[in-house]
């Protein structure tokens, strides 16, 4: 049976989904229409004309990128620069486009976390938590079906603190209402004050899921006009964020541990601040342009803050407390391909998936 574009698509956003991008971000569908089935799946950290080339011999009628191929609004498509000439070359060949970038870096398991692993770090955690992003849902439920709405809820994505799933806080008590003429109540006589014996039941949930855990509530829950409230959290998400922050198993050197990152990403050159003759056992990441973290990272008590960008006077406020890495935008980002060949693999075996070969990397080293 084939497959088509929103299939992939559902199975990106489910494990990045696209609520969790930064306001500034367009990821997500860029090119392509969500019926159109999949011949194959070309992997890639930017969009350029040569990827676009190796989809098309290739066959491959869908391009996943990290980096989104249209960031800014296109006012006119003339072919003046690389992203007009892409999308062009993209609609000409009937190759779609779909981009996981921010959402994919603050998401659990997501971009950070794979650095995390290529260097070893353990008892990892979000360095920057989402604000705002969580909900209380409080609702009321007779308690013989107190069991069935919990669990509805938790189907729809409730209770999930940190590594813990499932959790809520109930309470017993007695509801009391009455029906009016027209209304079918589960319990209770029109016209009459009724009790019933019901469980309080309080549960957390990310913001973006709203909608569909109150359809679920509605579904689920017995009355037919079932009392429940929302209730905006001031708590940080600690799933969901920017960055990354972990300890290695044993201290390192700074000078060994910097050459196991040139190492591991591939990098020809690694900038650096001052080497502090201190050990490294505590590390903070954030793969792209992560340098607004570097405070962050600091008051995490970071030995070492590993990024991809920094501007030159970004970097005084931290040499003498920690020491800041640079390996470059692409070598930072460059495994988030691995991220996507296993989510669309695992869900879609039968799709071919292949990682372009082309290095889209712009920048060279002398």
């Amino acid at each position: 049976m084939a497959t088509t574009l929103k299939e992939i698509a559902n199975a990106l956003e489910k494990f990045a989904p696209l609520p969790l991008q930064d306001g500034f971000d367009n990821a997500g569908l860029q090119i392509g229409l969500t019926d159109a089935e999949i011949t194959g799946v070309l992997l890639c950290l930017d969009v350029t004309e040569k990827v676009i080339d190796e989809a098309v011999a290739l066959g491959y009628n869908l391009i996943i990128s990290h980096h989104p191929l249209i960031f800014r609004p296109l006012k006119r498509i003339t072919g003046n620069n690389y992203v007009e000439r892409c999308v062009i070359k993209a609609l000409r060949n009937g190759i779609a486009i779909y981009s996981a970038h921010t959402n994919l870096d603050n998401a659990q398991g997501g971009v950070n976390y794979h650095i995390a692993s290529k260097l070893g770090l353990e008892n990892v955690k979000i360095l920057v938590p989402k604000e705002n992003s969580l909900l209380k849902l409080v609702t009321y439920v007779p308690t013989e079906q107190a069991d069935n709405v919990r669990n509805a809820l938790f189907a729809a994505g409730c209770g999930a603190i940190g590594n813990y799933d499932c959790c809520s806080y109930n309470i017993e008590g007695t509801g009391t209402f009455r029906a009016g003429d027209g209304c079918n109540p589960f319990c209770g006589e029109i016209g009459e004050l009724h009790n019933e014996n019901e469980v309080r039941i309080e549960t957390v949930l990310p913001t973006y899921i709203k909608n569909r855990v109150v359809s679920a509530l509605l579904k689920a829950h017995p009355y037919e006009e079932p009392a429940y409230d929302l209730f905006p959290m001031l708590n940080d998400w600690a799933a969901a964020g920017s960055g990354i922050i972990g300890e290695l198993d044993e201290e390192c050197d700074e000078i060994d541990f910097l050459q196991n990152i040139k190492k591991v990403f591939r990098a020809d050159a690694i900038m650096h601040t001052p080497i502090r003759g201190k050990k490294i056992k505590r590390v903070a990441l954030c793969g792209g342009a992560g340098a607004s973290f570097a405070g962050a990272a600091l008051s995490a008590g970071a030995d070492l803050y590993l990024t991809g960008e920094a501007r030159y006077h970004e970097l005084f406020d931290n040499t003498d407390k920690m020491v800041y890495a640079i390996i470059g935008h692409y070598e930072s980002e460059q495994y988030t391909t691995e991220i996507l060949h296993q989510i669309v693999q695992s869900n879609f075996p039968d799709i071919p998936v292949a990682t372009t070969t082309v290095c889209t990397n712009p920048i060279r080293h002398l």
